[in-house]
Formats: C-alpha cells, sequence, structure tokens
C-alpha cells in the first residue's frame, strides 16, 4: 500500500577513489585502485587496505565497516546490502545478495491489525520492524571467496576510527536532530548518539566502544560471533524487549537465536542488457534496481535523445521510468517467493510494445503495468500476479566503489532503511537495528507481502557498465526506490547527452515512479529547467529534498581511473586513487 507518512531513508552506496596526501575531493584521477564514498575515514580506510596489497573486495569491507562509525544512520551490521563484484582474472560478475530476511515466526498480515494497515512510524520504530541482518555474512562471503585478507586486519581501520572517535560533521549532527525523537525513545540509542538530550555539537568528537568491540569480536571469531552468542542474544534481547526510555512503549519483535543462525547469504548471477554499444551489468532479484533500470534503458533505446532538446530527453526518461515502475510494482519480488516474468520485462521486444505507451510531447497519466508474458518464453511461470497497493520506499541507504590495480571492481549498497533505521542500538554493541520488514507491502495479496524467510523487495543497484568486453564505468546510490531514477539519470546523462561523470553526478536529479507529482531537489522549482518542464505538463512534489548520494568509477582507455562521488549532496564525497594523476 502507497503511505502518505512514509519517510525515505538514504542507503550506503560507496565508489573508492583515493589520493594519499591530498586534501578531500569528491573527484581524483590516476592510476592503481580506487575508491568513492560519502565520508572520508570510509575512503582513507580502503585505501589503506589496497596499500597493504588487499584487493578490492577487502577494501569494500573496510570501507563499509567504517561507514558503520561515521553514517551509522544509514547503513551498518545490523542491516543488510547487495555487493556486485568483478573478477577481472576471471571477466565476470557475481553478486552476493545479504539483504535482510522476514523472521521465522512472519506471515503475511503480521502489519495487519483489525484489518487495517498498522501505522508506518509506529511500525519503524520498533522490534516487529527488524528483519534477519544480513551484512555480516554478506562480509563473509565476499571476503572468503573472493577477498584476501581476514575479518580482523580489514576490520581494523574501523575499529581505529570507532575508538578514538570521528568530527560530527553539519550533515550527521542535522541528521541526528531531525532522527531525536525516534532515536531518544530508546536509551542505548540515546546514551550514544545525544549529550544531555541534544545532538552532538559540529566539529566534536563521537566515540562508539561498543561498535569497536563488535567488531573486534567479529575479527576475532568471524561471522559467528554475529549470529551465535552474545552478541545475537543481545541482538535478539533487544528485539524482544526493546531498551525504551521510561514511559516509552513500543511493538516487540519475534527475531529468534534460530533466525540468525540460519541466515544465509546468495551467491547471484546478475541481470545483463545492452544500451548504445555498452553491456549494463545490474542487480537481480530481490532487487528491483536492475530489472527497473534495464526496462527503462530498454525503452529509451528506441529515440536519439542526443538529437533532442534537453528537456524532451529528459521528459522521455522520466516516462521510461514512469513505466518501469508500473511494472516493477506489479510483478518484483523475492525469487524465491514469486516466479518473476524477469526475461519478458528485459525484452527488446517487449520495450517495443511498451514503448506505444509513452507519450513524446506530453507527461503521462499514472499507467498501469504491462504484459510482459508473451515475451516470458518461460514455461515455469504459471499465472499473471495482479497489481495491488504499494508501501512507499525508504531512502536511507549509501553506496560504495571500489576498485583495485588488478582490476578488480565492487559496487556496493547496503543499508539499515530509513534514517537511524528501527531507533535501536543493540545495548553493549554501538549499531542500530535496521526497520527492512517495513519494505514489505502491508496490505496484500501482492508478490512483495511479508513471509517467513522472504527478503523484501530492493529498489538498490549497483550497476557496472562493460564496452568490447572491458569495464567502462560503475555507479550505484542510495535513495529509496528513487536509487532507480538516479542511476537511470546519471547512466543517460554520461552516455546520451556526453556529460564527464563528475557533471552525470551533480546534475539536477528528477524522480518520476508513475506518480502525478515528481520529486525535484532543492533549488530546482522555477529553474530554467523546471519551467522547460512544466510546460510539458509537470508539476513537482511540494516536498524537496536531496535526491541519492551517488559514487561511481570510471575506466578510461589508457589504464588511468577516474572516482567521482558527489560534488554537493550528503556534504561531499570522498574520491581517491592510489596513484594521483598528475
Amino acid at each position: 500500500m502507497s503511505h502518505p507518512a512514509r519517510r525515505f531513508a538514504l542507503a550506503c552506496t560507496i565508489v573508492l577513489i583515493i589520493p594519499l596526501g591530498h586534501a578531500r575531493t569528491p573527484v581524483a584521477s590516476g592510476t592503481g585502485g580506487a575508491v568513492a564514498t560519502i565520508s572520508e575515514q570510509a575512503s582513507q580506510s580502503a585505501m589503506a587496505i589496497l596499500n597493504k596489497g588487499g584487493n578490492a573486495v577487502d577494501a569494500a569491507v573496510a570501507a563499509a565497516a567504517t561507514l558503520g562509525v561515521t553514517d551509522p544512520y544509514s547503513c551498518g551490521i545490523g542491516g543488510g546490502g547487495f555487493m556486485m563484484i568483478y573478477l577481472a582474472k576471471d571477466k565476470r560478475v557475481i553478486t552476493v545478495d545479504h539483504r535482510e530476511s522476514a523472521p521465522g515466526s512472519v506471515s503475511p498480515s503480521v502489519f495487519q491489525e483489525n484489518g487495517k494497515d498498522s501505522d508506518l512510524d509506529t511500525t519503524i520504530a520498533s522490534g516487529a520492524s527488524v528483519g534477519v541482518p544480513g551484512t555480516v555474512r554478506g562480509w563473509h562471503e565476499a571476503l572468503s571467496r573472493y577477498g584476501t585478507m581476514s575479518f580482523k586486519q580489514v576490520l581494523a581501520p574501523a575499529i581505529g576510527v570507532a575508538s578514538k572517535g570521528f568530527p560530527v560533521s553539519e550533515n550527521f549532527r542535522r541528521l541526528s536532530a531531525e532522527n531525536q525523537k525516534k532515536l531518544q525513545m530508546f536509551t542505548s540509542s540515546s546514551a550514544l548518539y545525544f549529550k544531555d538530550g541534544k545532538p552532538p555539537a559540529l566539529g566534536a568528537v563521537l566515540k562508539n566502544p561498543g561498535l569497536a568491540r563488535a567488531y573486534r569480536d567479529i575479527g576475532a571469531q568471524g561471522q559467528k560471533a554475529f549470529y551465535q552468542g552474545p552478541m545475537a542474544r543481545a541482538i535478539v534481547e533487544a528485539v524482544a524487549r526493546p531498551p525504551v526510555a521510561p514511559g516509552v512503549r513500543v511493538r516487540a519483535g519475534t527475531l529468534s537465536m534460530a533466525d540468525l543462525a540460519n541466515y544465509e547469504a546468495r551467491i547471484r548471477q546478475p541481470l545483463k542488457t545492452t544500451y548504445r554499444g555498452y553491456e549494463i551489468v545490474g542487480m537481480p532479484l530481490p532487487s528491483s534496481g536492475g530489472i527497473a533500470i534495464g526496462e527503462a534503458l530498454n525503452l529509451l533505446e528506441g529515440y536519439k535523445l542526443k538529437a533532442l532538446p534537453r528537456a524532451s530527453a529528459e521528459h522521455l526518461t522520466m516516462e521510461a521510468s514512469r513505466l518501469a515502475f508500473a511494472d516493477r510494482n506489479a510483478y518484483l519480488a523475492d525469487p524465491e517467493y514469486v516466479d518473476a516474468p524477469v526475461a519478458g520485462l528485459l525484452s527488446k521486444e517487449y520495450a517495443a510494445r511498451r514503448r506505444t505507451a509513452m507519450n513524446a510531447e506530453r507527461a503521462g497519466p499514472k499507467v498501469l503495468a504491462g504484459d510482459p508474458y508473451p515475451f516470458q518464453n518461460d514455461p515455469s511461470v504459471p499465472q499473471r500476479p495482479q497489481a495491488a497497493r504499494l508501501m512507499a520506499e525508504n531512502a536511507h541507504t549509501t553506496h560504495l566503489a571500489v576498485s583495485d590495480k588488478e582490476g578488480n571492481i565492487v559496487a556496493y549498497t547496503f543499508t539499515i532503511e530509513s534514517w537511524g533505521g528501527s531507533g535501536i542500538v543493540v545495548p553493549g554493541y554501538g549499531f542500530l537495528l535496521n526497520n527492512e520488514m517495513t519494505d514489505f507491502d502491508f496490505g496484500g495479496p501482492h508478490p512483495n507481502v511479508p513471509e517467513a524467510g522472504k527478503r523484501p523487495r530492493s529498489s538498490m543497484a549497483p550497476t557496472m557498465a562493460f564496452k568490447n568486453g572491458k569495464p567502462a564505468f560503475t555507479v550505484g546510490s542510495p535513495g529509496g526506490a528513487t536509487i532507480i531514477t538516479t542511476v537511470l539519470q546519471t547512466i543517460v546523462n554520461y552516455i546520451d547527452f556526453g556529460m564527464p561523470m563528475d557533471k552525470a553526478i551533480n546534475a539536477a536529479r528528477l524522480s518520476q515512479r508513475n506518480d502525478a507529482l515528481t520529486e525535484t531537489e532543492p533549488g530546482f522549482a522555477g529553474s530554467a529547467q523546471a519551467l522547460a518542464l512544466e510546460k510539458l505538463g509537470y508539476k513537482w512534489n511540494p516536498k524537496i529534498e536531496e535526491i541519492g548520494a551517488a559514487n561511481a568509477i570510471v575506466f578510461h582507455a589508457d589504464g588511468t581511473v577516474t572516482a567521482v562521488s558527489e560534488g554537493k549532496r550528503h556534504g561531499v564525497g570522498s574520491a581517491l586513487v592510489q596513484k594521483s594523476a598528475h
């Protein structure tokens, strides 16, 4: 169901490129390994691992662990995510799905009370919203299969940041203030992130000894330290009996020790499509990101965007997104529970049929899902699911990208869902638990209803592009459902409009997700760009906030790389390379 109260959360997305000894910069070019993240400390952690001989996977986990310290409201070991890895030696891409899953006690009616959907904000700030965290298991799978270093080695930089502390940025202080009500419902969260009932002061040094302890335990004992033993018991206790402040009552959850012990990551094959000479490699289900972006690009391939006025090209991009979202919402969910028509949705023939529903001249109305089944060529799909009401998706996540001197690449998006997740810090261990259960659709029937063990549908979209068999670029972003539109726009900006990647990322973002109103960012309304689109019938959502916080790496023909992070959003990102170009 679409819920008017739904807040948007920002997933952690990291791309790493690091020039040592240089002032913080969102763009860096050179040779060797590269990193782009939204956190200087995270980028430095990745670079430290690369300089010690670690590969891109090792460095990505180091960066992600550090983001759990410096950007705890977006991501951390209390959540889950999707990691895409390019193995240069094998010339293949694999993905590690460590999305959170529903506890074994969950049923489709878990968020129904007296036949009505539960209140969203009340559900978020509760034990009932917590899914089984997958991050540590995902890191374990990535490191043990594709890395070269141990947990102890790659967690060392993050332990240093958690122990010594980091200076509070304006962005961190603002997020603390905006989420103060939720976080102060829980004594453990209030004690960690507030002083005398107030958000930390700008520049204050914030330490997290509990998280340093958690990382040390994982470094010493591996992933078992998280999924069994004292830390696991602390997680289960925090969900079953949330550490609430006096007078506060929240709903308890039913996460069990068995749920944690039984959690598994999934190694999945990526999705592939083509766009104007590039092979675009995307994330498969249970993320909808790769499918929705692939379908939208297939739709856009029928137009010569670079020959059109900018407003017309942007209009077509938003209309392609509108149609892709209609299909995404109707058909996609955890592939272990729903037989989704993925081949049909990514078919070029289906795109040609679906393109007839696009109005090239005017902003269209809300559209119905198309019918991909005639293009599916899959006899195992037994029926056509019906579209249903949808929840809006939170947008607080992060994305990172890392490459190493051998040519391996990691694009990694992970999250705890809303800003601050459930609001519950696990006592003694310093990390916030997710509220990923609210990514299911409350009102059924629908492919994405809650079920025991099921993974909620995601929009996370770590993406890689290849040309003539060689890596061309990788990009990803946080932003809930706006991840799809951000990555789509960035690809169009770069490939069709020929923008350098930093300009492609810094361009104004619009997000059309099959709604009457289109989301924009601060300062967009009244601009020449906005006025040109208004003439085509666009209307803007009055709720205005930054959309996404993207990171990218571009791979040049001469062997050099350019790492790119945000130039203005989310407090400006950090891009580093091992050997800077001068």
